[in-house]
């Protein structure tokens, strides 16, 4: 293989310079820095070159051109899923193909690879309707689909795969089609739940639901209140209807504007709720009374675009950091208390987040996709931000909560919440994942798509007797 700067050289003049709507950018090209970082910046990326796709035609352009150049193929749109750097890679930027439709009467919504899902949400909103939007509104909408997708309405609607009805793609031979139930079955489950790894999605169609308002939000309470708060919320989650979605944080408040002053910089315990009803203060009465009298009580009936904010607080802004998750089918005593450790005052993580899952997920139905591990009630997800070049601090927090966890633990994580890619295979059960490495065979032998969580090809059945 040619070194990287001989292969740009070769691309100049080529196909991909003449055939290209759109910007291709080279290292110390103005415009190369913007593009090539991402919302995730544990990773600084020093692509090739960066394709920054006009049209969905540029991004069959690109695939091809990084094919017949030998080069590595990474993809981005937002950034926010990056988990391995595209060094000496093309890198295809989707962020401008941010097109959305919204069709009402199918309730249905189609939108392109860039689009965000704050976009989303309001454009849904307008007929009352509303996606299976993640917890951050500048998050891409295809991306977190794909990975599966865990949104605030997930116990009540599934996962955000499970309501994808089509995908157009291009495929790792640069071919583009439209995978269905019916056109390409195999690649359509795949794509539900199994990443990037079968193609680039250049647009991605998929079921809305009625949800004009919700009850939403999240309040704050003493730290002090955590450990019992936490154990009323291990029963009481287990007979939360379907309608509720729920999770309880140990969580140090940014110095926003948009909390009032005293509680801005402070570590304290939140819950979160995003309830399809108007009776969320009664379903969440028992869980309320163990957190006591709150410091700030955020809980309303919203639009639906302002309740996914008010349930998330302020988005944060790109960081370099490290996050965990684990998974359980229960949180014993021992769980809680290292949970309630690791989030004390003097914690130098963001956030430690137990939240309870089930509900529709559990129950996809016989056509559903590979996302997530349904079974599983609950998840113990923390973040540590790096504040700067020294990450041992963050890194050995984090290393103490799971290490304290693990015993617990079922092994599995959820896909759009991992960031070690050597964990990839945990986000599926095996039989799952050795059905997508034999689609990833049949669509990406060559394993083009794997600047990511990579699910390998399985052998060749011939080649390998």
């Amino acid at each position: 293989m040619l070194p990287s700067f001989e292969r740009m050289t070769k691309l100049r003049n080529t196909d991909l310079e003449r055939r290209f709507a759109g910007a291709l950018l080279r290292p110390g090209e103005t415009g190369y820095d913007g593009h090539r970082l991402g919302w995730h910046r544990t990773f600084e990326s020093h692509p090739a070159l960066i394709a920054a796709a006009a049209t969905t035609a540029d991004v069959r352009t690109a695939v091809l051109a990084a094919r017949e150049h030998d080069l590595p193929l990474a993809v981005q749109a937002t950034g926010h899923g990056v988990v391995v750097p595209a060094d000496g890679a093309l890198l295809l930027k989707t962020t401008a193909l941010d097109g959305i439709e919204i069709d009402p009467h199918r309730r249905v919504a189609r939108v392109g690879p860039g689009a965000v899902w704050a976009d989303v949400n309001r454009a849904a909103a307008r007929y009352g309707l509303a996606g299976l939007a993640g917890r951050c509104s500048t998050v891409g909408v295809t991306g977190y689909t794909l990975g599966g997708g865990q949104s605030w309405l997930s116990r009540t609607f599934g996962f955000a795969a499970d309501s994808v009805v089509s995908a157009d793609v291009v495929t790792a031979d640069g071919v583009a089609l439209t995978a269905t139930a019916r056109q390409h079955p195999d690649l359509f489950w795949a794509l539900r739940g199994g990443g990037g790894n079968f193609g680039v999605v250049t647009s991605l169609e998929f079921r809305l639901y009625p949800v004009p308002r919700v009850y939403s939000g999240m309040s704050f309470y003493p730290l002090e209140r955590a450990f019992d708060t936490l154990a009323a919320y291990r029963e009481w989650a287990l007979g939360e209807p379907a309608a509720m979605n729920t999770a309880v944080l140990l969580i140090r408040l940014p110095p926003s504007p948009a909390f009032p002053e005293a509680l801005r910089g402070r570590r304290v315990l939140a819950i979160r709720a995003f309830h399809h009803g108007d009776d969320g203060d009664r379903v969440l009465a028992p869980l309320l009374e163990a957190a006591g009298p709150p410091l700030l009580d955020g809980f309303g009936m919203r639009a639906f675009p302002a309740a996914s904010d008010a349930t998330n607080g302020p988005d944060a802004p790109p960081m370099a950091n490290r996050q965990e998750i684990e998974l359980f089918h229960a949180l014993p005593d021992a769980a809680l208390h290292a949970i309630v450790e690791a989030g004390a005052a003097d914690s130098p993580l963001a956030f430690v987040d137990v939240r309870h899952w089930g509900g529709a997920m559990a129950d996809p139905g016989p056509d559903a996709g590979p996302a997530g591990h349904r079974d599983v009630p609950f998840s113990v997800m923390a973040v540590a931000p790096y504040p700067g070049p020294d990450r041992t601090a963050a890194d050995a927090a984090l290393d103490r909560l799971t290490g304290r966890l693990r015993p617990f633990a079922t092994g599995g994580s959820f896909l759009t919440l991992l960031t070690d890619r050597t964990k990839t295979h945990t986000a599926f059960t095996p039989d799952n994942y050795a059905r997508l490495a034999a689609v990833k065979r049949a669509w990406d032998p060559a394993n083009v798509f794997h600047l990511g969580h990579n699910i390998p090809p399985a052998p060749d059945r011939e080649a390998s007797s």
